[in-house]
């Protein structure tokens, strides 16, 4: 009677393991669609454009350029990060009109996420002039142009919203109010 009953111990231990193992992955499951839909929804009052089919499932395009001190700067090395990439230009009124929005977001990030601001400006002095007191964002020089061309950009500013896998999640044609609540909640839902 007592070899039946541990038997039985066994098969219930079993099944009730098996049954919070089930319910334990539909519970993960369910957790990782509340966490895509709450992404999108945060980003949602951005009002995305498109992603441009070039860029959709695959790793944004990388690249090597300096900021003002010489320190390179690569989406490779910011893997782990989300990154808000915004390409600019100081003889752009629309991108003037977004940059203290933008400085703001920067502040307001922790370590988890970084503002790279792109500049296709002839030089450094342009830039310098542009943030007479300094800002807080990370800023690299493309004077060649070529960068916003592999990422199919035309018109400034242009913003690409890349996770921590190195994937644009959204993409955001002319100015956004950055320094908003929303645009934080948007970036920060990636970590």
């Amino acid at each position: 009677m007592t070899g039946a009953w541990s038997g039985r111990k066994v098969g219930l231990v079993v099944g009730v393991t098996l049954a919070v193992a089930l319910i334990a992955v539909q519970f993960l499951r369910a957790a990782e669609r509340t966490a895509a839909a709450t992404r999108t929804n945060a980003c949602r009052s951005l009002r995305p454009d498109p992603v441009p089919a070039a860029l959709k499932d695959r790793d944004a395009p990388d690249f090597d350029l300096a900021d003002a001190t010489g320190k390179r700067w690569s989406l490779r090395s910011l893997r782990g990060r989300t990154v808000l990439l915004n390409f600019w230009a100081t003889w752009c009124p629309p991108c003037a009109e977004e940059m203290p929005g933008m400085e703001d977001l920067a502040r307001k990030l922790d370590d988890h996420a970084v503002v790279l601001a792109v500049s296709v400006d002839e030089n450094w002095d342009l830039i310098r002039h542009f943030f007479p007191r300094g800002t807080p964002l990370s800023i690299v020089l493309d004077q060649s142009k070529e960068l916003p061309k592999r990422y199919g950009t035309e018109k400034y500013p242009e913003s690409f919203l890349i996770d921590p896998a190195g994937h644009v999640r959204h993409y955001f044609i002319n100015t956004r109010k950055w320094g908003e609540p929303e645009a934080l909640a948007c970036i920060e839902s990636f970590q």
